[in-house]
């Protein structure tokens, strides 16, 4: 899609560009800095596929420095729409922005992180994580956790929820990170703001004892005796050793495996039943192990309608699966192997052939960025790896039909093409197996000629796709990003850049 040639301003945007190229600021600021932590978690040009490990204060520079300038608001926004528009590859850093915010000393800053606290924490794994975040912090921070604004934030979060959707979270999500609803809770000192939520508080301080003292004999609104009904049947299936009974029970009222006990999933015919209504990402993940454990036979009805489901327009529209994620669950099915060699399987061509579909197909989940972009690939021999932890050759992950033996790989050759050639380009793609070659001109040096000569506001991504955390150097060109690794994340990290939001 070609660009207009006006000067644009996006809200959503970090900058503000126009056609000239040489009239955007290419300075990376402290705004940048904050986007690329809330993006990938580090506040620098490198994103690693590899997860960071804990978040802390550390290589939080720009987040602190815009707190102490108050900005404080404006992070809170920006943590806010990371969260909520699929911005982030990892949303650790978001809930660990947040805390930071809801214990800082300006009090504004504070009131806006805990008003977004709802909006941010879309389930109790994620508010479990940042009152954690806060536990870590006080020390450091010389602050308390559980005053009148965390206390009413967490009670907020609890009283907003419809109920039959807390009732499934509280029973899914038990507890995560050292905390339990239970606790939480009771340290919030929450007052329940209607009767089914009061039932449910109950349920998970008291227990379902207490719940049916409370409740059998008592005249019931229509919401409360739905809740209750789902509450029986959760307490129903944990105590029940009748694999029918079971199953008829998973799928009458769409139970998922987390309401379930460890025997249960010992069962052939229970995964079989849960398989039905499971997610789509989440099949794609267990579809090894399912075949291995012949839970998947071949030529059986069960199989016959994963395939049906993973050729359904529907569905993947439904599930919103990039085609990325299905080329990996369909590498690593393929291999007929887990990562470590400890469960094999024969891999079902059937399946395979409908993930082949599906991939096609889900190419309709991915939304157009209307930007010019150039693909360089690699083509020297190097090219032949597969990338760490992906079971994916880099071959297929380039997309290269096949390996053309060439020379050494330089980098730049992509940019002085279309500099040489008069092809304004946006966003130019760099994929080899490690980035660190010598290059025959400084890409950076090389990117700011493009920009003077087209006029475009060019960017670079350097795909490394086999290594494990060498990158070309830091700059102060915030239009230069290098990746260690691929997976699902880069195409966001990608699409962000080319967007301005990085």
């Amino acid at each position: 899609m070609e660009p207009s040639g006006s000067t644009t301003t996006s809200s959503s945007s970090n900058h503000t560009l126009n056609s000239t190229g040489g009239g955007c600021s290419w300075e990376v600021s402290d705004k940048v800095r904050l986007c690329r932590f809330l993006c990938y978690g580090s506040e620098g040009s490198v994103y690693t596929t590899r997860e960071e490990g804990h978040v802390s204060t550390e290589g939080t520079g720009a987040l602190l420095s815009m707190l102490q300038e108050g900005q404080g608001a404006e992070v809170v926004e920006e943590i806010k729409t990371f969260t909520q528009d699929g911005r982030a590859v990892r949303l650790g850093p978001s809930l660990f922005a947040l805390a930071l915010c809801s214990q800082h000393s300006e009090l504004k800053t504070r009131q806006a992180a805990f008003k977004a606290l709802k909006e941010v924490c879309q389930d109790p794994a994620h508010l479990f994580s940042v009152i954690q975040y806060k536990k870590e912090l006080k020390e450091s921070m010389k602050c308390g956790i559980w005053g009148r604004a965390l206390r009413k934030a967490v009670s907020d979060w609890y009283n907003k929820q419809d109920a039959m959707s807390l009732a499934a979270a509280v029973t899914k999500c038990k507890q995560r990170q050292g905390w339990s609803h239970q606790d939480v809770l009771r340290l919030a000192h929450t007052k329940p703001a209607n009767e089914p939520i009061a039932l449910i508080s109950k349920y998970v301080t008291k227990g379902w004892k207490d719940v049916q003292a409370a409740y059998t004999d008592k005249e019931n609104s229509e919401e409360v005796v739905k809740v209750l009904s789902y509450l029986k049947v959760v307490e129903k299936v944990k105590h029940s050793c009748d694999e029918t009974e079971v199953i008829s029970l998973i799928e009458e009222h769409k139970l998922e495996r987390e309401q379930l006990l460890t025997d249960h999933l010992k069962s052939k015919q229970v995964w079989r039943a849960l398989l039905k209504e499971m997610p789509l990402q989440s099949v794609l993940r267990i579809l090894g192990r399912m075949t291995s454990n012949k839970i998947l036979e071949q030529g059986s009805s069960e199989t016959q309608a994963l395939c049906d489901r993973l050729q359904s327009e529907t569905a993947l529209k439904k599930a919103q699966i990039h085609p990325f994620s299905i080329l990996l669950a369909s590498e690593k099915y393929k291999r007929g192997q887990s990562h470590q060699g400890k469960t094999k399987w024969e891999p079902d061509r059937n399946i395979l052939k409908a993930m082949d579909s599906a991939f096609y197909k889900s190419f309709m989940n991915v939304e157009p960025v209307g930007k010019r972009f150039v693909v360089a690939i690699d083509v020297s021999p190097s090219l032949s790896s597969v990338i760490p932890g992906a079971s994916i050759n880099t071959v297929v992950a380039a997309a290269a039909i096949a390996m053309i033996p060439g020379g050494g790989t330089d980098c730049t050759l992509p940019i002085t093409w279309a500099t040489e050639n008069e092809k304004s380009v946006d966003v130019f793609i760099v994929l080899t197996n490690n980035p660190l070659w010598i290059f025959t001109a400084n890409p950076v040096e090389s990117l700011k000629k493009h920009r003077q000569k087209s006029g475009a506001s060019s960017k670079i991504v350097i795909c490394g796709l086999t290594s494990i955390g060498h990158a070309i150097s830091e700059t102060e060109d915030r239009g230069l990003l290098s990746i260690c690794g691929f997976d699902l994340g880069a195409f966001t990290v990608i699409r962000n850049l080319a967007q301005d939001l990085i």
